[in-house]
């Protein structure tokens, strides 16, 4: 999400930072293509004009313009200008209220209203271990109300019964009253869209929350419809008393438009975000990190949370104790992959890292996909158990085999060997350098990370500040990746 805006401003504040001193034009210039690249990104155009206005009125100021890094601190000015446009803190569900608490969602037909709540649902269940009921309320859609029994059972969220020609307002009743009496502590009415905003919706809308009285009403909106979200956010909002909004598809979304006006319009915090079809793909909104993730500085917070909640610790200790003997083969190598998988792949690893600019044009291009971890898979998967422990035995007759195994080339085989031979080296020098107590550490023991990344440094994740922008401490890695990563993905 945001690729477009994110590359268009990081032009421009490459440009500021690389000044030594700037002047109140140079500000001022910067700030039009901020205002441009905003435009471009649909977000609207009120909500562009107080932004460039109030972020340029501070970064013109005489303390900025006769710092030591005045572009370091324009950049700043804007992120948390940015922070500011899209809600300051993070606003999840008020659920603290006599259970039942009751989530209504509405929107329009087609933003994935009946998805959205089943990701809640599991979200609530599996993270706050809530237990949550699903009731939908849509009899117009056809099957409505059997896709969300089928996704609760795959979420194992329980979900009410279904009794033909029942209407909304029943059900809603029906559905608050097996909640209280089976001692749920969540209720999410899943209601009725429309193809468009209409009266009729509307009136049916108020009549559900006349009989279930919500703690929550979230509006679900479809990031990719970009200006028109908004313009949908605004119409329910006049009509009724929102508490936040959900914003689907933001994987799809490379401008983001919708998402930086949509607090700004309809003055109701963004909630959650959808980042994927599965039921684990929703998100808490995080106005800062999103920020950062626009501005090119990274969003490690996230990275550090999807790696805590991926990493298995069995394998995080195994993987660790063998590190500390300065021991990694084959086997290591594709444990570090299928983590890599599990946290997003390179695509989603690329966006909460700050400085890996070699992943990320490499993917622009075209060049290299998250299919590149799929194929160093199965070319350690065409190797025989022996050959896994012992890399060192892989002779030209068995580099052919593995690769007609898995569907490679030698010379894939060539760069998987060589990248697996740079990670061993560091890991052997870590040994003799002590740093393998910090990096066995990281996330409380998830060496799995560490040795994913090639990061060290005890407590914890480091800071993302060395030569390159990559990690400090490890010898010849400078983007953030495992050692001779990026040349794999070279020439693909």
């Amino acid at each position: 999400m945001f690729e477009s805006l994110s590359e268009r401003l990081g032009g421009v504040f490459d440009r500021l930072r690389g000044r030594g001193a700037l002047s109140e034009s140079d500000v001022r210039e910067a700030m039009r293509e901020v205002r441009i690249a905003l435009l471009e990104a649909d977000v609207a155009l009120p909500v562009v004009r107080e932004f460039v206005e109030k972020a340029t009125e501070q970064a013109v100021g005489q303390n900025v313009l006769r710092s030591v890094t005045p572009g370091q601190q324009v950049v700043k000015i804007v992120h948390d200008a940015l922070v500011e446009m899209l809600g300051a803190e993070a606003s999840d569900l008020q659920l603290e209220v006599t259970p039942p608490a009751i989530v209504m969602m509405v929107g329009l037909q087609g933003s994935g209203k009946t998805t959205t709540t089943a990701k809640i649902a599991k979200r609530l269940t599996e993270k706050d271990r809530k237990k949550v009921m699903m009731a939908s309320l849509d009899v117009n859609r056809p099957a409505a109300q059997e896709q969300l029994a089928t996704l609760g059972t795959q979420a194992s969220v329980a979900t009410l019964p279904i009794v033909a020609g029942q209407q909304p307002v029943d059900i809603a009743r029906r559905a608050l009253q097996a909640a209280k009496l089976q001692g749920y502590d969540v209720l999410i009415l899943d209601t009725a869209g429309r193809l468009h905003v209409d009266q009729a919706l509307m009136e049916e809308m108020k009549a559900v929350a006349a009989v279930s009285e919500p703690d929550e009403i979230l509006l679900v909106v479809d990031a990719l419809t970009g200006q028109d979200a908004v313009n949908v956010a605004k119409s329910f909002s006049d009509q009724v008393a929102l508490t936040g909004v959900v914003l689907t598809r933001m994987d799809g979304d490379a401008r983001g438009g919708a998402a930086l006006s949509m607090r700004a319009v309809t003055g109701k915090p963004i909630k959650f975000v959808g980042t994927g079809e599965k039921l684990e793909g929703i998100e808490l909104f995080q106005p800062s990190r999103v920020a950062g993730r626009i501005l090119g500085m990274g969003d490690v917070v996230s990275l550090v949370e999807k790696a805590a909640e991926t990493i298995k610790v069995e394998e995080a200790e195994a993987l660790a104790a063998r590190m500390a003997k300065g021991l990694f083969d084959m086997n290591d190598l594709r444990s570090q992959l299928n983590q890599m998988t599990r946290m997003g792949g390179l695509s989603g690893l690329a966006a909460m890292l700050p400085g890996v600019k070699q992943v990320k044009q490499a993917m622009a291009s075209g060049a290299a996909d998250d299919r590149v971890l799929v194929r160093m898979d199965a070319m350690i998967g065409s190797m025989t158990p022996k050959e896994r422990g012992k890399p060192e035995i892989i002779n030209a007759k068995r580099k052919i085999r593995i690769a007609k195994g898995s569907g490679t080339t030698v010379q894939d085989v060539n760069k998987l060997l060589k990248m697996h031979q740079q990670m061993s080296t560091v890991m052997k020098k870590m040994k003799k350098m002590g740093g393998l107590k910090g990096l066995a550490g990281l996330l409380g023991g998830g060496g799995g990370l560490g040795g994913m990344l090639g990061g060290g440094g005890p407590g914890g994740m480091p800071p993302m500040s060395g030569p390159g922008g990559g990690l400090p401490g490890l010898p010849g890695n400078t983007q953030g990746l495992p050692p001779g990563f990026e040349n794999f993905l070279k020439k693909r």
